[in-house]
């Protein structure tokens, strides 16, 4: 049986539909699926990809997907939950550090596919737990009515800049790769100066919206001169012609450098189809896939050397960007500790 759970309908409605699988099976119906995959990235993306490899395959995909509310934090903690009898066979995160919490509570399955070694290490795992592919940087989306070219800002720290006091914004901290980039600046920075930061935030009354969609679509709008965002939810508001432009943070010497946060693979450890989830990573960890979320409207960037960058050039590549560079292991240490004190700043 195919269940597709669209991103607006919820853990609960997504739990009620994989429990009726074995009942309409049993009752003469569709066989169960041959292979369960949770996917944090937006359907609009990962299902056309998902379908072609069932099409390939000959097999029944069954994915399951986030709420734009909960983000991959509901998929981590539903796989979690499941750990005593596993459901899920391949999760397909769009960021990290809950993939990470996952291998820190022994949940993954050690899998190396052949296109691993065409990955940098600082996105893979040493084990072969997770692999990183297709990446997102975390960047300024920038309204060029109100903000003048001369005048744009070019760090994080800008959000915390008193000329900007109520007009520029971020999402929701608790959550998605707002939550990765908390983490990552405990893990970069410590924990007085990380601190110190989102408390300037707030005294800088930085506008929180529910999520990085929101940020761009309000800077699009004008209700914001700039905000923190992904890549591709800048793309889209420049693709619909909204006057907007995006500033990679932190670039110049002696500079943070602009996050990146790469899409992750893992198959979770005792789940029920391992033989199609490896063929799935396998398919999924190819140059053909990662030119293939390049070129679509999410434009991602690749991390692996063989697959082809945005032939539109609507993103810098790898080779042209600065990163910033984290220990993405010492960011998951700190997720409880970020996340702990996030919530006495942010409401859940």
């Amino acid at each position: 049986m195919r269940v597709v759970v669209d991103k607006t309908t919820g853990l609960l409605a997504a739990l009620v539909a994989f429990a009726f699988v074995p009942f309409i099976a049993g009752c003469g119906g569709p066989a169960e699926p041959d292979i369960v995959v949770y996917t944090a990235l937006d359907s609009e993306f990962s299902q056309p990809v998902l379908d072609d490899f069932a099409a390939q395959n000959a097999l029944v995909v069954a994915p399951k997907f986030d709420t734009e509310a909960n983000k991959t934090v509901g998929l981590a903690n539903a796989i979690l939950a499941e750990a005593a009898r596993p459901r899920c066979d391949v999760f397909w995160n769009n960021e990290i550090l809950n993939t990470l919490r996952l291998e820190k509570a022994g949940l993954l399955l050690p899998y190396e596919p052949p296109a691993a070694k065409d990955y940098p290490a600082m996105f893979r795992s040493s084990k072969g737990l997770w692999h990183g592919f297709a990446a997102r940087a975390r960047v300024l989306i920038v309204n060029t009515d109100l903000v003048k070219e001369a005048d744009r800002p070019t760090s994080i720290l800008d959000l915390t800049d008193a000329r900007w006091k109520g007009r520029c914004g971020i999402a929701k901290p608790l959550f998605g790769t707002t939550a990765t980039h908390a983490a990552c600046l405990f893990a970069v920075w410590g924990d007085e100066r990380t601190r110190q930061f989102f408390h300037d935030l707030q005294k800088n009354e930085v506008q929180v919206l529910p999520g990085n969609k929101q940020v761009a679509t309000n800077v699009a709008a004008g209700r914001l001169a700039f905000g923190l965002t992904d890549t591709d939810d800048a793309v889209v508001m420049i693709a619909e012609g909204h006057p907007v432009a995006i500033v990679y943070p932190d670039q110049g010497d002696g500079g943070l450098g602009t996050l990146l946060i790469p899409n992750t693979l893992a198959i979770i450890k005792g789940c029920p189809h391992e033989t199609a989830a490896k063929k799935l990573v396998d398919q999924l960890l190819s140059a053909d896939v990662e030119s293939r979320l390049a070129a679509g409207e999410s434009a991602q960037i690749p991390l692996g050397k063989t697959a082809r960058p945005d032939p539109k050039g609507r993103v810098e590549s790898l080779s042209k960007l600065k990163g910033m560079e984290v220990d993405f292991s010492q960011a998951a240490d700190q997720w409880e500790t970020s996340t702990a004190f996030l919530r006495t700043l942010f409401v859940d």
